[in-house]
């Protein structure tokens, strides 16, 4: 079967005489023998709609460093899962956006006075609901669209297609793929095949899309096998997605096939695929019942370490059924937080610490050099000669123990002078006795209602200063000084990073440079002027899963929590041997 080529055409009418006949009545519980698979799909549309039911489914030394006076404004920190949901609720209550939920009926996309049927119609009936689209030509097509998006069941998808019928004698593939979307989501198996029939004998092709449908709708039946040959058709055109791979992995551990769920999932590594959350939980979850596969489990869980790979809660539920579930290892798991410090609530065993090895802080000072100190990130926006300057401003001071974003932080206020906020930063962070960098562009340096000259000043007194071109990008420069100071180096700054990040060369490396980011740097909480600066904490323990071979933990995303990427989940997984 081919998968890259669509065809426009629409259905011939020799396949589809045997939709548009005289009416068909029968009763639900005894329909006529004679009657094909292509003739139930849709029927007369003055009968009563039936469809077959969804299957059943298996379901740190010490050292010189900062130590704040914390106060958080949020739970935890900046790096806390749902701290940027908080602070965007918090900014958009404060700007008086909230709004009521909306309980208004379901209305059809690009014509707002439409509502969406809630039972199945009768062609007249669609008749008159499309005399009142404003693009007629479109409305079958646009209607559909609006039932997938709605969800509804698959009677009413199935008497529109039986008016479409009727009103043009033919069926296009973009409406035959879009009842096939709808029919798959609710599990109507004999619905998919039907389609599947049709949509063979009608099309030369059929795409990516449809593809996907049936692979996943057959997975589930008991011709998933048949999902496993449309899997390597597709191969044949174009990668395949990681939710490709998972539906059939599902299907595969559903009629307890272990061996080719295995299989396939090697493959999917091998394609330098990441599974999705459904297909580990699907694996952990033959695991239980299966043995034989303990070793490929535990490297699920070491390729979710190295990735950085956080399982949420349906799937955490699972891993702690299938530890509980070992034999003869006694296993018990519960649900837990860790302290501050690195305690694990639970059990009290102290976490990895979040501090770099002398080896991963080096491969990360030397990717960061080089992707994005003497990469192009710099050079877009700077000049050689001011980097130049800059590496032997660095080389002739001491190792700093701060270095701050300047600009970003003088903007923490909108409505205080910029100066005068970084005055207060600074002057807070030199009571520790630090060797403090400050990082700026010349503006700052030419006296204005912002910047005052004094102010400036004082801040020249209190600490390093280097400032660049107005035009400059400060952020290379702020992780050269950081990296170049040593592990012992802090950095304060409200920016993320996430640009910089993109830039480096793999998936290591840039786990790396954000465990590094969560240990290193300082974000405000808060600052009222006149009174005290205060800082988020920096953690002390890495969130990451990890074990000491009588305990695992594990970290996982609760459910329907909103997590930004930068962010780490604050629940974990204790698990332990009784």
């Amino acid at each position: 079967m081919g998968f890259v080529a669509m065809s426009k055409s629409r259905t011939c009418m020799k396949h589809l005489c045997t939709w548009v006949v005289n009416p068909l009545y029968f009763r639900p519980d005894s329909p006529p023998h004679n009657i094909t698979n292509a003739v139930r799909l849709i029927i007369n549309p003055h009968t009563r709609y039936y469809t077959t039911k969804r299957d059943k489914q298996a379901q740190s030394p010490n050292e010189k460093g900062f130590t704040p006076r914390t106060r958080p404004a949020f739970p935890h920190s900046v790096f806390s899962a749902g701290a940027a949901r908080k602070r965007a609720e918090f900014l958009k209550h404060k700007s008086g956006l909230d709004t009521e939920n909306d309980d208004t009926p379901v209305r059809v996309r690009d014509s707002p006075n439409m509502v969406l049927p809630d039972r199945p119609l009768t062609p007249s009936e669609w008749t008159n609901l499309k005399k009142d689209f404003s693009r007629p030509e479109l409305f079958e097509k646009v209607m559909m669209e609006n039932l997938v998006r709605a969800n509804v069941d698959v009677n009413i998808a199935k008497s529109l297609l039986s008016y479409v019928v009727q009103d043009k004698g033919t069926l296009s593939y973009e409406i035959l793929l879009r009842y096939l979307t709808i029919c798959v989501r609710a599990g109507h198996h004999s619905e998919v095949f039907d389609a599947y029939d049709i949509m063979r004998s009608c099309f030369k092709s059929l795409d990516l899309g449809a593809s996907a449908l049936f692979i996943k709708g057959f997975s589930q039946t008991d011709r998933w096998k048949e999902a496993i040959s449309m899997l390597q058709d597709m191969k044949k055109a174009l990668l395949p997605s990681p939710r490709n791979y998972g539906d059939v992995i599902a299907g595969a551990v559903l009629h307890g096939d272990s061996e080719t769920s295995w299989k396939l999932y090697d493959e999917l590594l091998e394609l330098g695929l990441v599974p999705g959350q459904d297909t580990w939980q699907c694996l952990f979850q033959s695991g239980i019942t299966q043995r034989g596969h303990e070793d490929k489990l535990f490297d699920v869980l070491s390729y979710m370490r190295d990735n950085q790979i956080y399982p949420e809660k349906p799937l955490m539920e699972t891993i702690k059924a299938w530890f509980e579930s070992l034999p003869d290892q006694k296993w018990r798991g519960k649900f837990s937080s860790v302290t501050p410090s690195g305690d694990c609530r639970n059990c009290k065993a102290l976490l990895e610490s979040i501090q770099l090895t002398e080896v991963e802080y080096a491969q990360l000072k030397h990717n960061v050099m080089e992707k994005v100190i003497e990469g192009g990130d710099v050079f877009n926006k700077s000049n050689p000669e001011e980097l130049k300057s800059f590496k032997s401003f660095v080389k002739q001071r001491p190792p700093f123990d701060i270095v701050i974003d300047g600009l970003n932080v003088a903007k923490m206020l909108p409505h205080a002078a910029q100066s005068e906020t970084l005055l207060a930063v600074v002057s807070e962070l030199e009571q520790q006795s630090l060797n403090i960098l400050v990082l700026g562009r010349k503006h700052m340096l030419r006296h204005s209602r912002n910047w005052d000259r004094q102010n400036m000043s004082l801040i020249k007194q209190k600490a390093h200063c280097f400032f660049t071109e107005d035009i400059s990008e400060d952020d290379p420069y702020l992780l050269y000084a950081a990296l170049n100071s040593g592990v012992h180096c802090k950095f304060l700054s409200r920016d993320l990073m996430r640009d910089h990040k993109a830039c480096l060369p793999d998936s290591a490396t840039r786990c790396l440079f954000f465990k590094w980011q969560r240990g290193h740097q300082l974000v405000i909480s808060h600052y009222t002027p006149g009174k005290r600066v205060r800082f988020e904490r920096i953690l002390s323990y890495d969130t990451i899963i990890q074990t000491n071979g009588s305990s695992w933990h594990i970290p996982y995303d609760q459910k329907a929590e909103d997590r930004a990427s930068y962010e780490v989940p604050q629940k974990w997984l204790c698990l332990t041997r009784d």
